[in-house]
């Protein structure tokens, strides 16, 4: 049975691991592939000390999923009077494990969380893949947004 469940800073290795594994995946690295140290430390930085929420799906001993809320908050306005907002990040499962609804329930659980916190708003950066399950979970184009980057 998998087991989906909040990381905490004693699963900071599990973590880590699939992650970069997530990673090398969504990027096409070969598995050999090494990050750098600024990668490795601040992503553990982040971790252990950002605000954010991880969930990981177990599989006896291995860890075959994960999936990330960062939080963040803005200047209050109208519709999100707390200023409380979400990106949700870093949707994975191995590719043996999916079409099973594990993604779907790690990104629940998230959802659940981030509301009992007080956000009003979730984004994301949705690839092809992935679009049909943020769909099925009642995620829907924003057209708010533009980015600018460096």
């Amino acid at each position: 049975m998998i087991e989906i469940k909040i990381s905490t800073k004693n699963d900071i290795e599990r973590l880590m691991s699939i992650r970069f594994e997530m990673l090398k995946v969504v990027n096409n690295l070969p598995e050999e592939y090494e990050y750098s140290d600024e990668i490795i430390n601040e992503s553990r930085d982040y971790f252990l000390n950002g605000d954010q929420m991880t969930v990981l799906a177990i599989d006896g001993d291995a860890v075959i999923g994960c999936a990330s809320m960062s939080f963040l908050r803005i200047m209050p306005t109208f519709d999100h009077p707390t200023g409380k907002r979400a990106h949700l990040m870093n949707v994975y499962t191995r590719h043996e494990y999916r079409r099973q609804g594990i993604a779907q329930k790690m990104v629940e659980l998230l959802i659940e969380k981030t509301w009992e916190k007080g956000d009003t708003e979730i984004s994301l950066d949705a690839t092809t893949l992935g679009r049909p399950l943020y769909e099925r979970i009642g995620f829907s184009d924003s057209t708010e947004c533009m980015v600018l980057t460096k």
